[in-house]
């Protein structure tokens, strides 16, 4: 385990040269810190370095910094209780905010004074990890510098869709290393859908035995006649399996809220309980094979929906000590609910005006059972329709409408809208065919860095309702762990500063160029997936000239370099090295193509941007 933190907690690297950190004032540090002061000098580590603590809490997270060090910089350092001299000193009791989540980093000639409490003390070693040296084999010296840091919001989350497609526990352990890195605080774990029911509930073992388990898997984009790969698929975690992810996460300051989908998305649990279906002789039902939504979801006027439910839910609490249990409620269409004798007498007996208020219904008794249980719950945006369930958080996705409407209505909400980019399974470039496959949608890494979780036209009384912002992973399209940390990575690093960062704050040239590419510099030595961006400077453009210089192309990642074609073949390393301007010529009636890509040390590449320029001269 000490290995996989280690090399996890690698991520977050981003160490800057010496001299060149009196210019900078953001200290390469992603997110963003709220206030740097740099000063005059360094703090030099060498073996008589001591790491002190005050409490047992704070020795953890010193404990966690020792083994830093050694892994990655074979420095085996003592702890101490108490400072000292030359020592690197985590301290609550020195913390100044009652935010747990605010730190001090504070970095003289003699000491290192890390302050804050709980979570809060953590992130300051987070920051202190990004200042050490890029070359693990250099002697380590720290820049003297004072940093006062706070998160601008209280809720900072990763999503992790596992019904579509499976991932192990070593993985999600991994995954959560990632959030913790960038000091989000907020795993969210989509467990049940229409493909898996992926968490084992003792007391209705059909729903892994069966639910958790597809006949085959669609090939390829969706299309309604589309090829199969004839495969079975399937997988859950028991419950010590998720206990001992919940204990993980929590070790990293992090809340895992689990998803359990109701009233749709059912089909994995409808096909190990097809009575829990719509009308008098429902089913049969399998898991679904192929993506999208299905009009069989679970009977709201049937009392043995809400018992299993009810069960489900008594077992999941237990597992998971966060104040929150998302219960979906979106894409449940209405269709069988319109037909079903027993739905039917649902609305008539509680005088509902139509099957969008039997939703509600359904929600707010769900919503009552989990409040009466010390829990609240979150939903998706569709639990607005009917009248909302009084005490939800709404987690706006389908842009931020419902964001807006539930917050003016003094409900707490979550911004995760896919208009602002966050839903990461969207391809990360405009040309498809340059991306693996996706889902489709467009989420560039500026895209995500421009948007402003915090909307607008939300009234000034009520912003105070947004408690956060999110981004979504839905794995229909991606079905390993590599391709998992490629559609995460590097856009996490722009979610990690909206939801951290003050907006007046935030640089896109500096965090693009320089923190960011930092940042993916320490992932390039790592086992670490990752999408290397575009060169910048440049984008897909046509000129129209007889001769244009292409000038400013930067490496997205620092210690890569640039290769270039003028013949509109893929460049490759074997093709020219940019070093600079670079001047086209284009005979009369001719085109030429530059093309380029960035390659980076450990052989990643990026996709090429291409420029067209044409001499239309006869």
């Amino acid at each position: 385990m000490k290995k996989l933190f280690s090399l996890a907690l690698a991520l977050s690297l981003g160490a800057a040269v010496f001299a060149q950190e009196k210019k900078d004032i953001t200290l390469n540090i992603v997110p963003l810190p709220q206030h740097v002061q740099i000063k005059n000098g360094s703090f030099k580590v060498n073996t008589n370095t001591k790491i002190a603590f005050d409490s047992d809490e704070d020795k953890k997270v010193a404990t966690l910094f020792q083994d830093f060090l050694k892994s990655n910089y074979n420095l085996n350092l003592s702890l101490v209780k108490s400072p000292a001299k030359n020592s690197i000193y985590f301290s609550s009791k020195n913390a100044k905010s009652a935010n747990t989540e605010a730190y001090e980093l504070n970095i003289a000639a003699d000491q290192i004074t890390v302050s804050g409490k709980a979570s809060g003390l953590f992130y300051g070693m987070q920051s202190l990890i990004q200042l050490l040296p890029v070359d693990k084999r250099a002697s380590i010296e720290i820049p003297q510098a004072s940093i006062q840091d706070e998160p601008r919001f209280a809720y900072r989350g990763l999503h992790l869709d596992v019904s579509r497609h499976f991932f192990p526990v070593e993985f999600v352990k991994k995954y959560i290393d990632i959030l913790a890195s960038y000091k989000l605080n907020t795993f969210h774990w989509h467990l049940t859908d229409d493909q898996g029911w992926r968490i084992e509930i003792k007391s209705h073992p059909k729903l892994t035995q069966i639910g958790g388990y597809r006949n085959q898997t669609l090939l390829g984009n969706y299309k309604t006649d589309g090829d199969y790969d004839n495969t079975p698929y399937g997988g859950f975690y028991t419950q010590d399996q998720i206990k001992e992810v919940v204990a993980y996460a929590k070790s990293k300051y992090v809340t895992v809220i689990p998803e359990i989908e109701m009233p749709g998305h059912a089909l994995a649990a409808l096909s190990a309980y097809p009575e829990l279906g719509c009308g008098d002789k429902p089913g049969p039902y399998t898991a679904a094979q192929t993506w999208g939504v299905f009009d069989d979801v679970f009977c709201a006027g049937k009392e043995e929906t809400f018992k299993l439910l009810e069960d489900v839910i008594d077992e999941v609490i237990p597992l998971f000590p966060s104040e929150y249990i998302h219960i979906g409620g979106d894409e449940c269409p209405k269709t069988r609910w319109k037909t079903c004798p027993h739905c039917q007498k649902r609305i008539k007996d509680n005088n509902l005006k139509d099957e969008h208020e039997l939703q509600s219904y359904f929600i707010q008794r769900m919503e009552k059972y989990i409040n009466s249980k010390g829990k609240r719950i979150i939903g998706w945006d569709e639990i607005l329709e009917g009248g909302l369930a009084p005490n939800a958080t709404v987690m706006s996705w389908r842009g931020d409408q419902g964001a807006i409407d539930a917050a003016n209505q003094g409900h707490d909400v979550i911004i995760t809208a896919n208009s602002y980019g966050l839903y990461f399974d969207h391809k990360q470039g405009a040309d498809q065919n340059r991306e693996p496959l996706s889902i489709g949608g467009l989420s560039t890494l500026a895209k995500v860095y421009s948007s402003d979780p915090m909307p607008s036209k939300i009234s000034e009384n009520n912003k105070k309702h947004v408690l956060g912002v999110q981004a979504n992973i839905w794995t229909e399209y991606i079905g390993s762990s590599n391709k998992v940390e490629f559609t995460i990575l590097p856009r996490v690093l722009a979610l990690s500063e909206i939801a951290w960062t003050q907006p007046e704050k935030k640089n896109w040239k500096n965090f693009s160029e320089q923190r960011a590419a930092r940042q993916l510099a320490k992932l390039d030595q790592t086992n670490t997936f990752y999408r290397v961006p575009e060169a910048y400077g440049i984008s897909d453009t046509t000129v129209y000239a007889s001769e244009y210089t292409i000038r400013g192309l930067k490496p997205s990642v620092e210690g890569a370099k640039i290769y270039y074609t003028l013949d509109n073949y893929d460049p490759s390393e074997l093709d020219l090295e940019y070093t600079g301007p670079v001047k086209v010529t284009v005979p009369n009636s001719k085109e030429r193509v530059f093309k380029a890509v960035v390659i980076t040390p450990s052989g990643k590449r990026s996709n090429y941007i291409r420029v067209n320029i044409i001499n239309t001269k006869k």
